[in-house]
């Protein structure tokens, strides 16, 4: 049986997908369109052919990451295997994770509400003070 040469190139949507980046190719061809993967330093195509040592900046949400291409597969596999094909770059580990920081200490959505529904109280003392409170039609 022939064993098949490694790849020295390969799509840049079918990598992205292969490595488990993006759940489907269609949804990597799309971010690519979109701008949000550039590859050393060029925005890119769907169709655009890596290499290995190519470095990738991607943009997912508020994140953005830096991955070396190390390898190349044509085939999307488990993840373990999937994560051997990139490196993420220490710089991008740093802001990703300094992100994750900034988001955890952030203010709670809940916190910033001084008052949420009002109480059966609330409601109550609410109705007695429209009641008793004057409006400009019984001034004039």
């Amino acid at each position: 049986m022939l064993e098949k040469p490694p790849l020295e190139r390969l799509r840049l949507d079918k990598w992205l997908w292969a490595a488990r980046i993006y759940k489907t190719r269609a949804l990597a061809a799309e971010e690519v369109d979109l701008g949000r993967i550039s590859v050393n330093g060029q925005s890119a195509k769907p169709s655009r052919e890596l290499k290995a040592g190519d470095l990738l900046v991607l943009r997912q949400g508020p994140v953005h990451r830096e991955l070396r291409v190390l390898g190349l597969s044509a085939m999307r596999g488990p993840a373990p295997v999937a994560q051997t094909l990139y490196a993420e770059t220490p710089e991008s580990i740093a802001a990703r994770e300094a992100a994750v920081a900034r988001r955890r200490m952030g203010v709670e959505p809940a916190d910033a509400q001084a008052h949420g529904r009002p109480t059966k109280k609330d409601r109550r003392q609410l109705a007695d003070w429209q009641r008793w409170s004057a409006s400009t039609d019984d001034l004039a």
